[in-house]
C-alpha cells in the first residue's frame, strides 16, 4: 500500500531560571520559551504541548509570527512541555516550578532523526520515495486495486483510518474562512466530483488539481485533498490538506480532513492536535469529536487533549449517546497506563448514560459487559453481552465476549454456540471489508518535477 510518512522529531535544549515575578500574580507561574529549527531559525505556528503530573488533559498553544510561546497563570507543580509542527515532534521536557511567581524559560530545538531513527516507508512501483516539502510534488500517474498492496480486514486501526476517509470526503463545508465557493475552478470542481460518481478516480483526481491550480479556495483544497485520502494516497492527502489549513485556518474541516490524514499514517498525537483544534474552531460541530473519539479508540496509547474536549461534547450535547460513550472510552483509555478506580466508575455512569439514552448502543452494553467481566461478575457480564447482541446481532465481539462469560460459568454448549456464531461474523466481516476495498482504487503516485503554487486570494 502506497503510505508513505514523515517521521521526524526533534530533541530539546532546556534552561530553567526564576524570574523576577512583578508582572506576575502571587502564586502564579508562567512558562514561556520559543522554539527554533536546526540553523536557529524561529519557527511560528508550531503547536506546544504543556501537560501537568496528574492531570489527563494537556493545555496547548502555538507559537506566535516571532517563534515564542506563553503558558501563564499555572500553579506550582511538574510540567512536560513538548512541540510540534507538520513532520516534526519532541521528546517531552521536565520543567518544575517550586515557588510562587515563577517565571521559566524553555527554548526547543527541531532537529531530524538520524539514519537509524527514521520510520520505515515502503517502495512501489509508482515512484521513490517523497521527502516533505512545503509544496505539492508528486502527480497520480494510475490507480490500482487496494488489496493488491496490502491491508488487512483484523487491522482496526486500518479499517478506522478507511472509515474517516470516507466520512472526510462527505464533510459540508461549514466554515470556509471567508472565501466565497466558486471561482475560476468551480467547473473542475464539479467535473472531478461527477467523475468520481461514475468511478473515474484519476479523472476526478486531475480536475480537483486543476481547479485549485485556478482558484485556490477552501472548497477547492479540501476536494483535492479528502479525494487523495480517499483513494490513499494519504501523505499525498497531508501535504495538500496542511496547505489548505495554513491558507485557511479557520476551516474546521480543513482540520478535520487534515486530522484523518495523519491518523491513517500513524501520527496519532498530531491527528490528535488538529482534530482539538477543530473542536475549538466550531465547538458545535460533532464532526470533530465524532472523529476524534474514533481514533482515540483506535489508537495504541492514550491522545492529549482528547479527553477533555470530549468532556465538552458532553456538556454540548446532553442527549447524545455517542458523545457519552465516546467520553467514557477515552477514559477507559487511560486506564490502561495506570488504575484509577474513581476515573473508572465515572466512565461506567457514562456508558450506563450511553445505553439509556438510546438502547441500541450495542458498543456501549459490550464495555458495560467488559467492566463486569473484569471484576469476574460473569452473570452481569452476560447480561450486557446479550443486550449488545439483540441491538445489535453482527456485532462478533459481543459474542465472542459472552462465549467466554457463558465458559466462565460453566455453560459450555451456549459458550460453543457464541463461539461458532463470532467465527461465521468474523469471516462475513472480512469478506464486506475486502469487497469495499475493491470498490475503492488506490492512486498510484509519482514524484515529477517540483511545480510552481499558487498562492490563497
Amino acid at each position: 500500500m502506497v503510505l508513505l510518512t514523515l517521521w521526524i522529531a526533534f530533541t530539546f535544549v532546556l534552561r530553567a531560571s526564576a524570574q523576577p515575578g512583578a508582572a506576575l500574580s502571587p502564586g502564579v507561574v508562567t512558562i514561556r520559551g520559543t522554539v527554533r529549527n536546526s540553523e536557529g531559525k524561529l519557527v511560528a505556528e508550531a503547536l506546544v504541548y504543556l501537560e501537568r503530573k496528574g492531570v489527563p488533559a494537556a493545555e496547548t498553544t502555538k507559537t506566535d509570527a516571532g517563534g515564542g510561546f506563553t503558558f501563564s497563570d499555572l500553579g506550582i507543580g511538574s510540567y512536560q512541555l513538548s512541540a510540534e509542527k507538520f513532520g516534526f515532534r519532541s521528546h517531552s521536557a521536565k520543567v518544575i516550578a517550586t515557588s510562587r511567581g515563577e517565571q521559566k524559560l524553555a527554548d526547543l530545538i527541531l532537529e531530524a532523526l538520524g539514519p537509524n531513527e527514521t520510520a520505515a516507508q515502503p517502495s512501489t512501483e509508482s515512484g521513490p520515495t517523497m521527502e516533505f516539502s512545503d509544496e505539492p510534488n508528486f502527480s497520480v500517474a494510475g490507480v490500482t486495486d487496494w488489496t493488491a498492496v496490502g491491508g488487512h480486514g483484523s487491522d482496526s486501526t486500518l479499517r478506522t483510518s478507511e472509515a474517516l476517509a470516507s466520512e472526510t470526503s462527505k464533510l459540508q463545508a461549514v466554515d470556509t474562512g471567508g472565501n466565497v465557493v466558486g471561482g475560476a475552478g468551480a467547473g473542475h470542481r464539479v467535473a472531478g466530483e461527477l467523475a468520481e460518481k461514475r468511478g473515474d478516480p484519476l479523472a476526478s483526481i486531475h480536475e480537483f488539481e486543476q481547479a485549485v491550480r485556478l482558484d485556490p479556495s477552501e472548497e477547492n483544497y479540501f476536494e483535492w485533498g479528502s479525494e487523495l485520502l480517499l483513494h490513499r494516497a494519504v501523505w499525498q492527502a497531508e501535504q495538500i490538506l496542511h496547505r489548505g489549513a495554513d491558507l485557511y485556518p479557520k476551516s474546521a474541516r480543513m482540520l478535520t480532513g487534515l486530522g484523518a490524514a495523519l491518523f491513517a499514517g500513524a501520527r496519532y498525537d498530531e491527528a490528535a492536535a488538529r482534530l482539538c483544534t477543530a473542536s475549538d474552531l466550531s465547538p458545535t460541530d460533532p464532526n470533530p469529536y465524532l472523529f476524534m473519539g474514533k481514533i482515540q479508540i483506535a489508537a495504541p496509547d492514550p491522545l492529549r487533549c482528547v479527553e477533555q474536549r470530549l468532556a465538552r461534547f458532553v456538556q454540548l450535547q446532553p442527549a447524545s449517546s455517542i458523545a457519552h460513550y465516546f467520553y467514557a472510552m477515552a477514559i477507559l483509555k487511560r486506564q490502561k497506563q495506570k488504575e484509577d478506580k474513581p476515573a473508572t466508575e465515572k466512565a461506567e455512569l457514562l456508558l450506563n448514560k450511553a445505553v439509556t439514552l438510546d438502547n441500541k448502543c450495542s458498543d456501549g452494553y459490550l464495555q458495560l459487559g467488559n467492566l463486569s467481566a473484569a471484576r469476574r461478575d460473569y452473570p452481569r457480564a452476560i447480561d450486557f453481552y446479550s443486550k449488545a447482541v439483540d441491538a445489535n446481532p453482527l456485532l462478533s465481539d459481543a459474542h465472542y465476549r459472552l462465549g467466554v462469560a457463558y465458559d466462565r460459568i460453566g455453560e459450555p454448549v451456549k459458550a460453543e454456540r457464541e463461539f461458532e456464531l463470532h467465527d461465521k461474523l468474523r469471516k462475513k466481516e472480512a469478506e464486506e471489508i475486502e469487497r469495499q476495498r475493491l470498490e475503492v482504487k488506490q492512486f498510484l503516485v509519482v514524484q515529477p518535477e517540483q511545480p510552481t503554487f499558487p498562492t490563497a486570494k
